[in-house]
């Protein structure tokens, strides 16, 4: 199982792109961002604080990188227009040399969207928008032009030049939804899922969606995310998500998910310090006393 870092993008840019680099030089798989703009509520209520636009730094990312896979944790459809989404990967993909993964989700902070003026449309609405919007991605990545004639998208002989270094490049959805399931078995190439109770059953859905459509689930990377809560109780900020306990505890739970297939462990440093020098402190000790006892 690979191992990856998410930096908090409500940082500073220049330790947001800090973390880049130190999470190259200490052999981290990748380097995901959130792709948001305020932080979440809960409800329509709008919250301040500074968020970077992920887009923006992803560029800078690259640049100052040279291995590491870069991505967004994910982008939604219900704000991004597919053209955009799909020239902005393809442009970070030729900037990083063949490093970009594009994240795609559906929507769902209801802050952004309200104090924005997006409309976020009902559940079923929203998954019909994210199915063509990542149909036309893919399309626009891989062929020449694209035209799509749809419910929410109209593309005519649309083209995205230069095309990505990579074919394909990967396109990533984070999901739970049966529907969203399907969608993802036949477009993508990556899921993402967080750690919750239900993380079985959600990967049995997965599964039986990439069967139902005659797809070898093996052929789909899988990663899960959790905050990481060394010689703790698990009750921070996002219970339910996170795994806590002595660092054999916690080597023990990630050794769990690479038994059950999982490629992928994505690190979260969220709670592990606003000091820089006290966060790879402990991201370092997270990597002696846990990732090491796990098959990399």
């Amino acid at each position: 199982m690979k191992f990856s870092l998410w930096p908090r993008n409500s940082r500073a840019a220049r330790e947001v792109l800090d973390d880049a680099r130190k999470a190259e030089a200490a052999g981290w798989h990748g380097v995901w961002l959130a792709d948001h703009y305020m932080p979440d509520t809960g409800d329509t209520t709008p919250a301040r604080g500074d968020i970077f636009e992920c887009w923006a730094l992803l560029p800078a990312v690259a640049a100052v990188t040279e291995r590491v896979r870069i991505g967004t944790l994910v982008s939604p459809t219900s704000v991004h227009h597919p053209a955009l989404l799909a020239n902005r990967a393809a442009t970070i993909d030729q900037l990083s040399g063949g490093r970009m993964v594009l994240g795609l989700g559906a929507g769902w902070q209801l802050n952004e969207h309200h104090a924005y003026g997006i409309e976020l449309e009902p559940p079923g609405k929203r998954v019909s928008r994210f199915d063509e919007a990542i149909r036309i991605v893919r399309s626009l990545l891989a062929e020449d032009t694209t035209t799509f004639h749809g419910e929410f998208y109209d593309f005519t002989d649309a083209p995205c030049d230069p095309k990505p270094v990579q074919s394909p490049l990967p396109l990533l959805v984070g999901t739970k939804g049966p529907r969203m399931f399907r969608i993802t078995a036949r477009h993508a190439s990556e899921w993402n899922t967080w750690l919750t109770p239900e993380l079985t059953e959600r990967r049995d859905g997965l599964v039986a969606a990439c069967e139902s459509i005659g797809r070898d689930p093996a052929t789909m990377w899988t990663s899960v995310n959790a905050i990481l809560d060394l010689d703790g109780t698990g009750t921070g900020p996002l219970p339910g998500r996170t795994l806590a306990g002595t660092s054999a505890q916690v080597a023990d739970q990630l050794g769990r998910f690479a038994d059950m297939g999982f490629d992928e462990f994505i690190v979260p440093d969220w709670n592990l310090g606003t000091d820089p020098a006290e966060r790879w402190d402990k991201l370092a000790r997270v990597q002696a006393e846990v990732l090491s006892q796990l098959p990399g």
